[in-house]
């Protein structure tokens, strides 16, 4: 039996609200859209990440070499919540 107060807005591909999740663009503008106002943070954790970014469009073009080896924070702030950015000003 479940519980109808407590749901999941990310339990199948409807998504928050109804809205039709089809791609990571899509997952990540409804997780920030859920997130925010809430006091929510995410912590991805990276140990010895190589991302290459490309400076122009196709296989071939030149590419700056990030590396990554610790935590990215990303938190979630409004007008009237500060969240969980203890650098956001009052």
């Amino acid at each position: 039996m479940s519980d109808s107060s407590t749901t999941d807005p990310f339990a199948d591909n409807a998504g928050p609200e109804g809205h039709s999740i089809t791609d990571w663009t899509d997952l990540g503008r409804e997780m920030w859209s859920y997130l925010t106002g809430r006091g929510a943070a995410v912590n991805y954790s990276f140990v010895d990440m190589t991302v290459e970014v490309p400076r122009d469009i196709g296989p071939d073009a030149p590419r700056a070499t990030w590396k990554l080896n610790g935590t990215l924070r990303v938190t979630t702030s409004d007008d009237t919540a500060a969240g969980s950015d203890p650098h956001r000003g009052s």
